[in-house]
This record gives structure tokens, sequence and C-alpha cells, in this order.
């Protein structure tokens, strides 16, 4: 299957021999390195089969649908063609989707015309995640130009201060993670009696990363009488308890694309572990890195990594738990605007980076276990894009 070289340089045992090895462990889990390899599949793009309105369909603002038309959106997507026209009909909405769909213009678009229709609608909007919430309050502004419509963000690693005072302000949509809102509710800055409309976002990831008590707490404030949005890409017990919690007879919407994985192309790079900086250097020199995102397992490794590529004259920066906030926003808006081609990151990055156009992916150092990898490697081949992903294992 694999040829004794591959075009990365490592020289491979072989697949029948590999996979004879014993699995290694890592952070208590024992992982076969077997499964860092896999063929990518063909991306098949469903976008343009699956719908059945066009956005002038939809009745929203004029002025909404010129920004929906300056941002390039031509024909929604399934998620957005079906959750559109009942998010606007007021419906509760139980959408199960995954990550590149479409799914947050499916609830920012109807929610702006709302808000539109009627001023005094207050909405909440909770993610898991610092990227992912001020990714959402981005692309919600994008949808906003020439519209008096106001936004706050509520999140951890950013400053309070500035936080309480836009919330104080009375914005029109508040957006946040789960711990930084529970703590404005105790310091008496959110009154979640005001909001007419939850939107939950990725709850399965909400709820791996612990936070269930604080979502019901948020929950159990918010009148009887809300509409709630409800979006995951799985569905299990856990979730399920919370959807005959929060939800009142849900228009249930599933937009399942195949999963992000399968349109990477997945290997592994055998090196030495004291020649792992030299390797990454030798990959990152090739021409067709363009846009690289490596994880190493600590912030005191990526750290280091990422000064040793800008001695070596990449462009490259660093995004771990020691950066404030404000630093992490930079960094990534110059990995976006292509101001620095190479980010190295802890695995704060793998959940909720949203960067469209990253070609590779590389595993300096393996994960804890696989659903981290998989998320890591999601960072690719998204969209109608075809991503690499390469994680180095030792050489035996």
């Amino acid at each position: 299957m694999y040829s004794n070289n591959n075009r990365y340089g490592r020289r491979s045992s072989g697949y029948n021999r590999f996979q004879k090895r014993k699995p290694r462990s890592f952070g208590g889990v024992k992982i076969d390195p077997n499964k860092y390899i896999c063929k990518a599949s063909p991306v098949v793009s469903i976008m343009e089969t699956k719908t059945v309105n066009n956005f002038e369909d939809f009745g929203v603002d004029p002025i909404l649908l010129e920004n929906i038309k300056a941002k390039g959106f031509n024909k929604p997507t399934p998620i957005q063609d079906q959750v559109i026209p009942k998010a606007i009909e007021g419906c509760d909405i139980l959408g199960i989707a995954n990550t590149g769909t479409g799914k947050t213009a499916a609830f920012a678009i109807p929610l702006i015309d709302k808000i539109l229709k009627n001023p005094k609608e207050r909405i909440l909007i909770l993610a898991p995640t610092r990227e992912l919430a001020t990714q959402i309050k981005q692309d919600i502004r994008s949808f906003t130009y020439g519209l008096k419509i106001y936004i706050a963000l509520a999140i951890g690693g950013a400053y309070l201060r500035e936080q309480i005072i836009d919330i104080k302000r009375g914005p029109h949509i508040v957006v946040g993670t789960p711990g930084r809102i529970s703590d404005l509710a105790r310091r008496r800055v959110i009154n979640f009696s005001v909001f007419d409309t939850v939107v939950l976002d990725e709850v399965d990831r909400m709820l791996d990363m612990g936070f269930v008590d604080e979502i019901k707490g948020i929950m159990d404030q918010i009148p009887e009488n809300r509409q709630t949005l409800f979006f995951s890409a799985t569905i299990d017990r856990k979730i399920e308890g919370l959807i005959d919690s929060f939800l009142h007879n849900p228009v249930k919407i599933s937009v399942k694309t195949q999963d992000t994985s399968t349109h990477v192309e997945q290997d592994i790079v055998r090196v030495d572990r004291n020649r792992k900086m030299d390797k990454l250097i030798e990959l990152l020199a090739k021409p067709d890195f363009n846009k690289v995102l490596v994880f190493g397992g600590t912030k005191m490794i990526v750290e280091k990594i990422s000064q040793s590529l800008i001695q070596k004259g990449f462009k490259a920066d660093s995004i771990h738990g020691d950066k404030r906030q404000f630093q992490r926003n930079r960094v990534l808006t110059a990995f976006k605007s292509n101001q620095i081609s190479v980010l190295v990151a802890t695995d704060v990055a793998a959940r909720g980076l949203d960067v469209a156009d990253i070609t590779h992916v590389i595993n300096y150092d393996q994960p804890a276990n696989f659903e981290d990898y998989t998320h890591r490697i999601g960072r690719t081949g998204r969209g109608d894009k075809i991503g690499t992903a390469l994680t180095f294992v030792d050489q035996y």
C-alpha cells in the first residue's frame, strides 16, 4: 500500500509490518499510529443540489439581503435553506450539523432580521471556546453593515471591564462562552430575563468541556417563552436530555456532510525525536506547504518551536494558554490574512479555529487521544479542498 520511501522523506517499514507493532500509549490512552494513515476521499459538493430556496425567497430586510450578496453568498447551503425560514417563523430548532456547513449564517441571518423587525429583541449565543465565540461575532457583524445592530463579546482571557461596559450598553446580541457568561451573571452584569432568543452552538463540544452545569444554570433563568436554536454535530443521551429540557416541539434539521477528516490525506513521518525540528524545517521549506498549522504538546514546546522557526526565517507565530486573548486574536488575524504562514499551537486551537485555506496540519507531538487528533486535522480539508495531515512518530 505504501512504498518504502514517501514524498515526505521518511522511510516506511511498510503497512503490514508497521501494523504488527504494539500501539504506543499517549496520555493514558493507547493510540495505534496506523490510525494516522488514511487516504483522502474525493470532495463531493452537496451545496448546489439540495437547496430549494434563494436568499430572496426568505423575505429578509433589503439591506440585510444586500449584505448577504456582498459577502458572495449566491445560494443557501442546505442547512441555511432549511433553518432560515423556520427560524424566521419563530420555531425552536434542533440542528444536527458539523463544521463547514454554513451553520453560523443559518442562525445569524434570521436573528438579524428578527432584530430589524423588533429592535427590542435580545439574543444570547453560547459557544464552547473563545475562538469560536469570536468567530461567530465577526461573522454576524459582517452581515450588519449599515444596520444599527450592536453585538457584545463575553469570553475569558479578555479584559473583563471592557466586556462589562459593552454589555451594560444593552447590545442586541451577546456572544460568549458559558463560563464567562455565568461569571457576568453572578456580577449582576447580565440579566437573563431580557433574552428572547438563545442559540446553543456546538453543544456536544460544550458538554465535552464540562460546561453542562453552566448551560443548565443559564437556561433555567431565561424566560420559558423564548425561541431556542440548538446545534450539535452529534446526539447522545446527555444531549437528548438537554433537548427535552430546553426545546419546545423543535423542528429537527439534519445536514451532515462527510466528516472533514475524509477530505484529509493522513500520513505519518518517522523521525528521531532529537531531529524533529530539522524534519519540520525540511517540510515547511517545500513549496506546497503554503499555510501550515503545527500542534505541540505543551505551551513551552509550542513557544520553542515558534521561536526556532522565526530564527530560521519562517513567518511564524504561536497561540497557547499563556497568551492573552487580544494576543491570540492578533496572531489568528495575521494567520488568516497570510501575514504569517505557520501557526504553532497547543490544542486550544483545535477547537473553534476557522481558517478556510490551511493546506497542512502537522502533529509535531502526538495528541492525547484520537478525538483530539480528529479535531486537529479537521482544521484542514475544509469546504471543497483536500488537506494534508502529518503526524511525527518515533523512528525505530
